[in-house]
């Protein structure tokens, strides 16, 4: 099983800048992607980011220009450099790992626990 654990959230000012950190750990035999999701209070979990082993790196619309996802290898690390915050990316951010586990190869999609960024106005 492999597991995930995000940190960095916190409460910045509306401009601001916060990054965020997915350590993950487990039998891992290859990775597909790492992805970024958030969800606001009384809303569904929207994606935000993604970037895939090889570096290929996606974002949604609201977030392109302002927030930068990378990832390293060696330390099984994703992380999210959100700037220029907006009160409308105030959510509980939750990091996902795709991959190949153990040694039957099999695929699973892990969550982490979820971390909150308040940006106030």
């Amino acid at each position: 099983q492999v597991h995930l654990v995000e940190s960095g959230g916190g409460l910045v000012q509306a401009g601001g800048s916060l990054r965020l950190s997915c350590k993950f750990a487990g039998d891992i035999f290859s990775i597909n992607y790492m992805a970024w999701y958030r969800q606001a209070p009384g809303k569904q979990r929207d994606w935000v980011a993604r970037i895939t082993d090889g570096g290929a790196a996606t974002y949604a619309d609201s977030v392109r220009g302002r927030f930068v996802i990378s990832r390293d290898n060696t330390e099984n690390t994703v992380y999210l450099q959100m700037n220029s915050l907006k009160p409308e990316d105030t959510a509980v951010y939750y990091c996902s790992v795709d991959g190949r586990e153990g040694t039957e190869r099999d695929r699973f999609t892990s969550w982490g626990q979820g971390t909150q960024v308040t940006v106030s106005s």
